[in-house]
């Protein structure tokens, strides 16, 4: 079970496993063939108030993470779809940020790393 963050734009790869998109708005110019996303899960991104709230601000980085895992913890049926892939096989959340390390997808991994077993994932 290995959870994996890579920017949609980037070349898929079969090591990929399960492609997850993890953002509520479809990427700007890419085409779904040239995306090849397996699952888009846009009921488990970050609400609209929450996003436009944060807008890649890294000093709201930790309130962002904070707010976002309330969203999911009230958003079980979705937190557990998306678990029972993550469970299965290896899964790559996908965004489209040009931020890389202060993004949904980080955080939804650090999300799902803090409910499952460390030995686990």
């Amino acid at each position: 079970m290995t959870i994996q963050i890579k920017r949609v734009y980037e070349e898929p790869s079969k090591a990929d496993g399960q492609r997850v998109l993890v953002d509520r708005l479809w990427p700007r110019g890419l085409s779904r063939e040239k995306a090849q996303v397996d699952i888009w899960m846009k009921e488990i991104s970050p609400s609209d108030e929450l996003r436009h709230w944060y807008g890649h601000d890294p000093r709201k980085w930790s309130e962002f993470k904070e707010k976002y895992a309330v969203e999911l913890d009230a958003n079980q049926s979705n937190v557990e779809k998306l678990l029972s892939i993550i469970q299965a096989e290896t899964v790559t959340f996908l965004y489209s940020s040009k931020e890389q390390k202060l993004n949904n997808a980080v955080a939804l991994k650090e999300y799902f790393e803090s409910i499952i077993p460390a030995n686990a994932v």
